[in-house]
């Protein structure tokens, strides 16, 4: 095995995409760059006989709370041969005592190797998925609040402070930058007619950010709401509106991604219709 801090090249890219397909994750997209927990930090490729079998990715800022995050993941092709395990095996031996590894899907052979190491099941993300034929109601707004799409190069400070604001508490999300949103901004996906703002008193009060994945598929992407401006309902509606968004182009079902102890997240969601089709599972040591 071999660490190294260059981006990795078209193995590493194939190698992920071999998983896509097999699991359904990551979300690598033709054409477009790799997705942000593959940027950066270092970069672990174990080969057999010349052939990247397995790959991890090593992210040495980490999240907000101090811990560092790893990515692992096994060719499809090339499992139950005890790559996994010595991939992890490596990735603790390299890092600091705060670590997280992520299992995408919740593979029980994940879970064993987690076992194996004493690692602790501490954090879970769920995927959940809105049928295209389930009817949805339209957005009621409290009062006060006006809608319009995002404009780039006017929008992104006030959004990202709202964003800091609206998530806080989590590990990632929280740390969002302006500069973050621009680079996003030329991405061939974005499109500020799918980002809706919720506008009170002339500032930004909350937003739904949509995506939408080949194959037609739509995407709650970001839903962040001021706290100032919870608990009249602005976070349905910003979702509504963005569902809305989303069938109105002709798309097919939705997906979305939240944490699963965000009771009141999970509780908006599974009223619209949302079930739960995956879990991603971080471990720590």
């Amino acid at each position: 095995m071999i660490w190294q801090e260059s981006e990795p090249g078209g193995d590493v890219r194939a190698l992920l995409e071999a998983a896509r397909d097999h699991d359904g994750r990551p979300g690598i997209e033709a054409g477009e760059p790799l997705p942000r927990e593959f940027r950066g930090g270092l970069h672990l490729l174990a080969r057999h006989d010349g052939e990247l079998v397995a790959y991890a990715h090593l992210d040495l800022d980490g999240d907000a709370f101090g811990n560092q995050i790893a990515e692992a993941i096994v060719h499809p092709g090339h499992r139950r041969r005890g790559y996994g395990d010595a991939l992890v095996q490596e990735v603790l031996d390299r890092t600091a005592s705060k670590l997280r590894i992520w299992s995408h899907g919740d593979h029980p052979a994940a879970a064993r190797i987690a076992a194996k190491h004493g690692l602790s099941r501490v954090r879970e993300l769920l995927k959940m998925r809105l049928d295209r034929t389930t009817e949805l109601p339209q957005p009621k707004w409290p009062d006060g609040v006006t809608t319009r799409t995002f404009e780039p190069g006017r929008d992104e400070d006030e959004m990202v402070a709202v964003n800091k604001k609206a998530f806080d508490w989590h590990p990632e999300q929280g740390r969002l930058t302006a500069d973050e949103v621009r680079e996003t901004e030329r991405e061939s996906w974005f499109d500020p007619e799918g980002f809706f703002l919720a506008i009170k008193a002339g500032r930004i009060a909350g937003f739904h950010w949509t995506k939408v994945h080949p194959g037609d598929i739509g995407e709650v992407y970001v839903v962040g709401v001021d706290p100032d401006a919870q608990g009249g309902g602005l976070g349905r509606a910003l979702t509504l509106e963005g569902l809305h968004h989303l069938r109105d182009k002709g798309l097919g079902d939705t997906i979305l991604y939240v944490e699963s102890d965000n009771a009141p997240a999970v509780a908006v969601y599974t009223r619209l219709g949302f079930t739960v089709v995956e879990t991603d599972v971080a471990y720590q040591r």
